[in-house]
């Protein structure tokens, strides 16, 4: 039986730095439920290091979680990066981590980056600022991700900044993506025409960095989810997105 399963595959935690405070793994599950979201990813910048507690959280609210990264590469584009699995999802996170350029982070400027236990306890916290950029290119990110068993693609092409198109101009013929996030659904036709992707699937999510910005249920995957389980639900999702 196919049952549609809203989705936002964008999210940011308090361990980013331009992340609210508030945006624990707990409240994100939360305001998942609020907003009517079944299946929701974090993707903190260039850090899975939430994932864990975001695992747990979301289990308590009956949302099926994804362990995810924004990752920014050497040109600092930034890409989502998704793992069906969390252990491969952390040991993606260990590679990055030894990829990361490690800057003092200032607080004052970019805020806190607390890690958290999967009651929003704060057990941690990044020293150095996760935004900047890493030393992955673009041409090597997508190989890279696939190694440790996940997807990736550019992340919101149709923003000004940090986007594949807003960086280089256009969207590039190589590394190729199968898949594109657009933030601003009314803009899909527009960029799908403009820039000839009419061969990419495009996925809708918000970014958010604060509770409030995450959006009421509307994009979604159908899934033949019998017999029931949330590993069914998300292994059936990762087809669809491979």
């Amino acid at each position: 039986m196919m049952n549609k399963y809203y989705y936002d595959f964008h999210l940011h935690s308090c361990l980013s730095p331009c992340g609210d405070d508030d945006s624990t793994p707990n409240n994100i599950a939360g305001m998942a439920t609020l907003c009517g979201l079944n299946v929701i990813a974090l993707t903190d910048h260039n850090t899975c290091k939430n994932c864990p507690a975001f695992f747990e959280a979301c289990k308590r609210y009956g949302v099926i979680p994804i362990a995810g990264m924004e990752l920014t590469t050497s040109e600092d584009i930034h890409v989502v990066c998704l793992f069906e699995s969390l252990d491969d999802a952390m040991a993606f996170d260990a590679e990055i981590d030894s990829r990361r350029i490690k800057i003092k982070n200032k607080k004052e400027i970019f805020g806190n980056q607390f890690i958290t236990d999967g009651e929003d306890n704060i057990i941690g916290e990044d020293e150095n600022l996760l935004s900047n950029a890493t030393t992955v290119s673009l041409e090597e990110a997508p190989a890279l991700v696939s190694k440790f068993g996940g997807i990736c693609y550019p992340a919101h092409i149709d923003r000004p900044a940090n986007g594949i198109i807003s960086v280089l101009g256009t969207f590039p013929e190589t590394p190729h993506f199968d898949i594109v996030e657009i933030n601003q659904k009314d803009k899909v036709d527009e960029y799908v025409e403009k820039f000839n992707l009419q061969d990419k699937k495009v996925v809708i999510s918000s970014d958010a960095h604060y509770l409030e910005n995450m959006r009421d249920k509307e994009n979604y995957f159908e899934v033949d989810d019998e017999p029931y389980s949330s590993a069914l639900v998300r292994q059936k999702i990762f087809e669809q997105l491979k």
